[in-house]
């Protein structure tokens, strides 16, 4: 039997339909990380373009011998579609980028995963 699911009926179960994703800087000698951003996507193809544009504003911010990384993640397509394949398939997807004194984890978790 096919049934629908609206947002609605996936809230009173507890559920949520939307991809979390979030990008946290943690510096080397703090004890919080800082939140650089968090977002809820209705997709997974929509998690991905949020961790993309977070990727760019991350990288843009680094010397450019810690930026290669992050351009080269940016173009890389083979690794978006297995991003993607993850997200489908109820995974959850990290980047991690870092610096000399911080390290940036961009994360995107499907609905139903536990971070």
């Amino acid at each position: 039997m096919l049934t629908s699911t609206t947002p609605e009926d996936l809230a009173a179960t507890g559920q949520s339909g939307a991809y979390r994703c979030w990008a946290m800087a943690y510096p080397l000698h703090e004890t919080s990380p800082i939140l650089l951003g968090s977002h809820e996507a209705t997709s997974p193809r929509l998690a991905l373009r949020w961790l993309r544009e977070r990727a760019r504003n991350v990288t843009d911010q680094l010397d450019m011998a810690y930026a290669q990384p992050g351009h080269y993640w940016l173009r890389d397509e083979r690794e978006h579609e297995r991003a993607l394949a993850y997200l489908t398939t109820g995974t959850a997807y990290q980047l991690t980028l870092h610096d000399e004194n911080t390290r940036y984890a961009l994360v995107a978790y499907p609905p139903g995963a536990t971070p």
